[in-house]
Formats: structure tokens, C-alpha cells, sequence
């Protein structure tokens, strides 16, 4: 490092650089702040025996920044499940995880069959050089500040077998995470367009989700947002009642078929920044809710397990309305109206910070 900052500065060396860089970060203290809003719509098919997903996705971005924008970055996170020459599978390797290098072709995962549109018009877009879960959209017409405009496009999503990392399957057990293309934060120090990494958390943009979700009719999901169906509600309730009678539970691992009718959930929230969802048709469902400190507000909590972690499972309601409680007491109360906790059955825990 200093013997780089020296070819740089060759006249003072590290001192320069510091003072440039005090000069540059009290410039970007004076820029002032904003945020992108960016609002979802997405419907969704999953397909449980190619373990696909057929989705259409439109997006509402308002440019709430002092610049006009001729460009936009998107992150196709899927892509990171590719091949071994991701920024994930680099990342693993070098912490001599060899799972990318020892995989079948069908354990991968991707992103594809993209056509994106602005305001209709087909716009040109590119992959990142170097990150294949990045592309670049080259928009017809420049995006001036406080102007808004409506990108849409479909995609195919190959889900990855679950030893990767946070989006995967186990057979047909689903655990759905930076899953869409989802538009790079630009904030007051430019793009932010990264590559998906195992470690690390996720810079994105707040705004509202809309999300329509088809699958066969006996998965148990547990989703981001408020689930918008009463007949799926009072289906969750008769899971809860029959959980609630459980006196045993059984070495029963096995999945049941799917059912051949098909549902289609609606899930709806605002001030988010990301939308995922698990599936399992084997869920056992319990519920319970908890009262905000300070306030009359009440959250809504539910669990979701198998059989496998059951009797770690089955008392969680409390420790769920617990850490809602303290959380709230300490960082002030939680905004949304539910809490829904799962049993993941991937090697890659999940620790979602919406209200899923």
C-alpha cells in the first residue's frame, strides 16, 4: 500500500494522500442526501420439478437525486450461482470451499431470458466486464431529477441446488433470496454495483413491493410483506390448530407430492428493500403475536418448521416475540405488521431484515 500511494504521490507520499482524501470526504459531507425510491411489481411462477422460476417484474424508479442519469446498474444476483468464475464461487474458493469447483452443471443456478423495456421502448443493455450478476442499462432517454420511469422485463431463474449459499433448493424444499434484477443503489457517492458475496450484507434501495406468487397448492409460505389472501390466512390458522395438537412429531421426512390445483399468493409492503420467500410443503405453522412497548400497536408472529429441527421449533414463538419486544424497546418500535420466522434447509443462514 505505500509503496503504491508513493508512485501516486511521489512528492509527499502518504501525507498527501490523507489531506486529498480529508479534502474529498468534507466535498461528499456537503453533497446533499437523497434516496432513490424504487417500487416493485412482480408475479412469479415456480415450477417444482425443473425447480424454476417464470417471473414478470415492473419497476417505478424516481430519480430523487441532483443528477441527470443516462445510465443505470442492475444487479442479477442468480448469475453468482453460474460457474466458478463468480465473484461468489472466487470468494469460496478462497476460503477453501471447493463446492463451485465440484459440481455437477445441474447444481448451478442463473438468471436468464431478460428483455428489458423503458416506458416501453426496448432499451440496450450490457453484462459488467468482469461480474456476470451486474448488468448496465443504456437508457434511450436521458432521466432527469425528480423524474420517474417504468423499466419492465420478464426472467427465468434456474434455482441452485442449497449448498451455495443463501438462494437454493433441497428437493423441493425453497428458500427464495436476491432472486430478481434489482437496480444498484446510487446514492451521493455514485454506484454502488457489487457483486453477490457469501459474506456480506445487501445495499439497496428502499421502496414497495408488490408480489404475486403461483405454486401448487399445499406449499406452506412463509414471504416478506402482508399476505393479502383471507382464504390462505384461514388455511395457515386450520396448520396452526392441527400443529398445536402435535404430541409427537415423527421421523417423517419425506415430501408429499404436489398438489396438481395451483394458488396464487399476493404479498404487499411498503419501505422495503428486498422481498424474499421460503416454500415447503412439510411446514408445521404456529402463531402468536406481541404487544409493542410504549405503544398499543401489536405485531403479528408466526413459525414454520419441519419436522427435522421440530423440537428446537416448537417453542419459538416466544423467543420471536421476545426479540421483537427488546429490539423495539432499545431501537425504537417495529415498524411493520407481522414477523414470520423459518426453518431454512440450507447450509447458508438467512437473517432477513424485512418483515418476512
Amino acid at each position: 500500500m505505500k509503496n503504491r500511494i508513493n508512485q501516486i504521490f511521489p512528492i509527499t507520499g502518504l501525507a498527501t494522500a490523507l489531506f486529498l482524501w480529508a479534502m474529498s470526504t468534507s466535498a461528499q459531507e456537503k453533497r446533499p442526501y437523497f434516496q432513490q425510491q424504487v417500487d416493485y411489481v412482480i408475479d412469479v411462477t415456480l415450477d417444482d420439478e425443473k425447480h424454476e422460476l417464470r417471473a414478470f417484474e415492473r419497476i417505478t424508479y424516481l430519480n430523487n437525486s441532483r443528477s441527470t442519469l443516462d445510465t443505470l446498474y442492475f444487479h442479477l444476483w442468480p448469475n453468482a450461482y453460474k460457474n466458478e468464475e463468480t465473484a461468489l464461487a472466487k470468494q469460496l474458493y478462497q476460503n477453501s470451499n471447493t463446492v463451485f469447483q465440484f459440481s455437477e452443471e445441474s447444481d448451478l443456478g442463473y438468471i436468464d431470458s431478460l428483455d428489458f423495456l423503458v416506458d416501453d421502448k426496448r432499451v440496450r443493455w450490457e453484462y459488467h466486464p468482469e461480474h456476470q450478476d451486474i448488468c448496465l442499462l443504456i437508457l434511450n432517454e436521458p432521466l432527469a431529477p425528480s423524474e420517474s420511469i417504468e423499466i419492465t422485463t420478464p426472467f427465468r431463474v434456474k434455482i441452485p441446488v442449497g449448498k451455495f449459499s443463501r438462494l437454493g433448493h433441497d428437493d423441493q424444499a425453497y428458500q427464495i433470496t436476491q432472486w430478481y434484477p434489482k437496480p444498484a443503489v446510487y446514492d451521493r457517492e455514485g454506484w454502488h454495483a457489487m457483486p453477490y458475496l457469501d459474506l456480506g450484507e445487501f445495499y439497496s434501495e428502499y421502496g414497495s413491493f408488490d408480489v404475486r406468487l403461483t405454486l401448487p397448492s399445499n406449499y406452506v409460505v412463509g414471504a416478506t410483506g402482508d399476505l393479502q389472501n383471507a382464504e390462505e390466512r384461514d388455511w395457515l390458522l386450520e396448520k396452526v390448530k392441527k400443529t398445536e395438537a402435535i404430541t409427537s412429531y415423527g421421523e417423517d421426512r419425506e415430501f408429499p407430492a404436489s398438489s396438481k390445483e395451483t394458488k396464487t399468493l399476493r404479498y404487499k409492503q411498503n419501505n422495503i428493500h428486498d422481498f424474499g420467500w421460503f416454500a415447503d410443503k412439510r411446514y408445521h405453522v404456529l402463531r402468536g403475536s406481541v404487544q409493542l412497548p410504549n405503544s398499543t400497536d401489536s405485531v403479528e408472529t408466526w413459525v414454520m418448521y419441519t419436522n427435522l429441527e421440530a423440537d428446537l421449533w416448537k417453542d419459538a414463538i416466544p423467543y420471536v416475540n421476545q426479540s421483537i419486544y427488546y429490539y423495539s424497546l432499545w431501537n425504537g418500535n417495529y415498524p411493520y405488521k407481522q414477523m414470520t420466522a423459518v426453518q431454512g434447509a440450507l447450509n447458508a443462514g438467512v437473517e432477513w431484515n424485512t418483515p418476512m
